[in-house]
C-alpha cells in the first residue's frame, strides 16, 4: 500500500513550534488543495493544539516526504523547523500511526477523548472535498473501528487525567445530578474555564463566574451563559452554591478558616463542595475538617489522576490488540485488490478457448445440442476455476504482505498471458 506520511507532535515539537504550524480549518482546506495538486491522489490533513499531520497516496510513487514537508512549512511561512522536528511513516507504519493516533494512544494525555472526533472531521473534510479515493476510504472507515472499539472495549479512556476534570468527576459522586446544583468558579485562566465548562457540560444549573478581571469574568460567563460576580461582592455570597471550584494565582488564601465556617453555618447543613485547583493554594486545608464539606486541593485530586493514568497505560495491549486486528483486516481487503484482476484474467482466458472450440462445431451440430454443450462447457469450466479461485482470494487473505502476495499472482498471471505471434510459430 503506496500510503505516505508526515507528522509533527508534541513528541517531536514544542509547543510554540506547534502552535507555529497549526493550521485553521480555512487553512486545512486550502492545503488540502494545494497538496491534491501537486502531490496525493488522495490523502487528509489533520490538525490539532498537539499534532499537524498529512497522509496520502502519491501520484508519483518516487514522491520524497520531504517535499510535503517542505510545502507545509512555506505554506506557514515557517524558518527554523529541521527534518529532526518531523516523523515519516510509510504503507503499514502509516497505517499503524493513524489507527494509534485515533486510539488515543499516541495523545500527549493518554486516551485523549477528543482526538477521536477530531479525526472524524477531518476524514469527512476529505470526503467533502473529493479528496478521497475507494482505499482512503477503506483507511478511514478501519480507523474510525479502531477508535471506536479503543473506546468501547477498553478503559484508555476512562478515569479524568485533567485537574479540571478530576474535579468535576468527583463532585459527580456527591452530587448524583447537576441540573438542580448551582456552581461558583472564582478564576478565569486556563484551568478555571476548563472547569467551567466541564461543569457546563455535566448540565449545571446555574453557574457564576468570579474574577479580579471583571472583563475576563464578563467573557467567559457570556461564553457559558453563566452570570458573573463581583470580587468585592465574594465572601458575602459563597454559601448560595452548592459547588464552588477556585483557581486563582493569587499569593495566599482567598478562602480562610472562617469563611467556611460562615459557609457552614449559613448552608444550615446542606453539603457543599469546594475544590481548590490553584497552585498556591486559594482555599486553607483546614475546610476540610467541617462537616458537610467535601474539600480537595491539587494534590488529592492529583492521586486520583495517577491512579486514572496507571489504568490507562494498563489498557495500551489491549488497544495495541485491536490495532493489529483492524489492520490485518484492512490490508487482507487490499490484497484482494491484486488477485481479482488475476482472477479475472484465467477466467477470460479459459472463456475464450471454450469459445473458440463451441465455434468449432457450431456447424456440425444441431442448435438444441449446441446450447447443451455451450452449458456443459460453462459448468466444466466453472468447476474446474472453482479451487484457484477460491485459493487465489485464501492466499490474498492469508496475512501475506502485498508484496508477497503480487509475486504470487506475477507467477499466475505470466501462465496465461497470451502468447506473442513468435512464441506461437516457435512452439509449431
Amino acid at each position: 500500500m503506496n500510503l505516505i506520511g508526515t507528522s509533527i507532535n508534541h513528541h517531536t515539537a514544542t509547543i510554540e513550534q506547534r502552535e507555529a504550524l497549526h493550521l485553521s480549518k480555512n487553512e486545512t482546506t486550502e492545503f488540502l488543495s494545494l497538496i491534491r495538486d501537486e502531490y496525493f491522489s488522495d490523502g487528509f490533513v489533520i490538525s490539532t493544539c498537539n499534532r499537524t499531520e498529512i497522509f496520502g497516496i502519491p501520484k508519483n510513487p518516487d514522491l520524497n516526504i520531504r517535499s510535503v514537508q517542505e510545502a507545509l512549512l512555506n505554506f506557514k511561512k515557517i524558518e527554523g523547523l529541521t527534518r529532526d522536528n518531523f516523523l515519516s511513516f510509510f504503507s503499514c507504519g502509516a497505517v499503524k500511526h493513524i489507527l494509534s493516533v485515533i486510539s488515543g494512544i499516541d495523545s500527549l494525555i493518554l486516551g485523549d477523548s477528543q482526538i477521536h472526533g477530531q479525526m472524524k472531521e477531518a476524514f469527512q473534510l476529505s470526503i467533502d472535498l473529493n479528496f478521497a479515493g475507494t482505499i482512503m476510504r477503506r483507511i478511514f472507515d478501519t480507523a474510525l473501528k479502531a477508535g471506536k472499539r479503543s473506546i468501547t472495549e477498553t478503559g484508555i479512556g476512562e478515569g479524568a487525567v485533567s485537574v479540571s476534570y478530576a474535579a468535576i468527576q468527583v463532585v459527580e459522586k456527591i452530587f448524583s445530578a447537576f441540573e438542580n446544583r448551582s456552581a461558583l468558579v472564582i478564576g478565569a485562566g486556563e484551568t478555571g474555564e476548563l472547569a467551567a465548562v466541564h461543569l457546563k457540560d455535566k448540565g449545571i444549573g446555574k453557574i457564576t463566574i468570579a474574577n479580579r478581571t471583571l472583563a475576563k469574568a464578563e467573557e467567559l460567563a457570556h461564553k457559558l451563559h453563566g452570570e458573573i460576580l463581583h470580587f468585592d461582592n465574594l465572601k458575602g455570597n459563597l454559601h448560595n452554591f452548592d459547588i464552588i471550584v477556585t483557581a486563582t494565582s493569587a499569593p495566599g488564601f482567598i478562602i480562610n478558616y472562617d469563611d467556611v465556617k460562615n459557609i457552614v453555618k449559613k448552608r444550615r447543613g446542606n453539603t457543599v463542595c469546594i475544590m481548590d485547583l490553584a497552585l498556591p493554594r486559594d482555599v486553607d486545608p483546614r475546610a476540610d475538617n467541617f462537616d458537610g464539606v467535601f474539600y480537595h486541593d491539587i494534590d488529592s485530586l492529583g492521586s486520583i489522576i495517577d491512579q486514572n493514568i496507571k489504568k490507562r497505560e494498563k489498557a495500551i495491549p489491549v488497544v495495541e490488540e485491536i490495532i493489529l486486528e483492524e489492520m490485518q483486516g484492512l490490508f487482507s481487503w487490499y490484497n484482494t485488490l491484486e488477485v481479482v484482476p488475476t482472477i479475472k484474467k484465467i477466467r477470460d482466458f479459459f472463456e475464450e478457448i471454450r469459445l473458440e472450440e463451441v465455434e468449432k462445431i457450431r456447424h456440425k451440430v444441431h442448435e438444441e445440442d449446441l446450447k447443451k454443450l455451450d452449458e456443459m462447457t460453462k459448468r466444466l469450466v466453472g468447476r474446474i476455476l472453482h479451487n484457484p479461485t477460491i485459493r487465489l482470494r485464501q492466499i490474498a487473505e492469508s496475512g501475506l504482505n502485498y508484496q508477497e502476495v503480487a509475486n504470487y499472482t506475477s507467477v499466475i498471471t505470466s501462465l496465461f498471458e497470451p502468447q506473442t505471434e513468435d512464441e506461437h510459430i516457435e512452439n509449431k
